[in-house]
């Protein structure tokens, strides 16, 4: 399974690579900043290697560190609709969320000090290749590099003040993204892959793929028809009923939590809990 993900070299320079086993296949140029996104254009698998370093030796980034754009899909699951109250809508709900929001797989998420109502959301992300605009449903697919995995973590307080969801999704460092993208090929059918997030061990989500209401074609179309879409681009497609804050009673996100989210041979996204200092 070919996988690739985004890191700091040991001398703290940003690089890609590709990723086999536990060692690291150095993609970018040697001695200089080198991006993912900028890749993504062009052939992957093509790239030749300019060194490589051990797991243990680098510190992974969020997948896409830098990415034009980040567009969520909210409400795109039949559960997660009816737990929140509210209404279907004739087209997809999307957000956006800022770069500097993510964080990496193993790096902390940080509970802000403004909020006690701090979600989950486990999510499979999409991760362009081909950009474009007006992207017919029947061409979507071709145009994503890969997917990951993604957690929408939300500040429930500050995402209800009013009915724009931006300030409870845009604190910094309260979301992660990673570890690795994976390309299509190796995931094969994404219909029953199944979304999973685990809040220190228990099983709080689980739903399959396949239970999107806008599937992810439809979604590439909608988003490409009003904003043209680029390599590199983030599209987090949405999360499965079971959130904290519509349990009975809820269950936030606090200091010292270890929070999983999983989608199949995707992989899975681990992150701890820490409050701002």
């Amino acid at each position: 399974m070919t996988q690739y993900i985004s890191f700091r070299r040991p001398d703290g320079t940003p690089s890609f690579g590709r990723l086999d086993g536990e060692t690291v296949h150095d993609l970018g140029a040697p001695g200089a900043p080198a991006w993912l996104r900028d890749a993504l254009g062009g052939d992957l698998a093509a790239l030749a290697a300019t060194g490589s370093f051990a797991m243990a030796e680098v510190r992974l980034l969020p997948l896409v560190p830098n990415p034009d754009k980040i567009l969520c899909v909210g409400l795109n699951y039949a559960a997660h609709v009816a737990e929140t109250g509210r209404e279907q809508k004739e087209h997809p709900a999307i957000f956006t969320r800022w770069a500097d929001t993510l964080v990496a797989a193993g790096e902390p998420i940080v509970r802000p000090k403004e909020t006690t109502r701090f979600d989950y959301e486990g999510e499979l992300a999409v991760v362009i290749g081909k950009g474009g605009r007006r992207i017919r449903k029947e061409d979507a697919m071709s145009h994503i590099a890969g997917f990951s995995v993604f957690n929408d973590a939300s500040a429930r307080d500050w995402q209800r003040h009013n009915i724009q969801f931006t300030p409870g999704k845009n604190f910094p460092a309260t979301g992660a993204f990673g570890p690795a993208l994976v390309t299509p090929e190796a995931v094969g059918g994404l219909a029953d892959l199944r979304v999973q997030t685990r809040l220190n061990g228990e099983l709080v989500q689980d739903q399959p793929v396949s239970d999107m209401i806008w599937d992810i074609a439809t979604v590439i179309e909608y988003c490409s028809a009003f904003t043209e879409l680029a390599p590199g681009d983030v599209i987090a497609t949405g999360t499965p009923g079971g959130v904290g804050d519509k349990r009975n009673p809820p269950l936030y996100m606090k200091a010292g939590d270890t929070v999983e989210v999983s989608v199949g041979v995707v992989g899975t996204l681990t992150n701890r809990i820490i409050d701002e200092i």
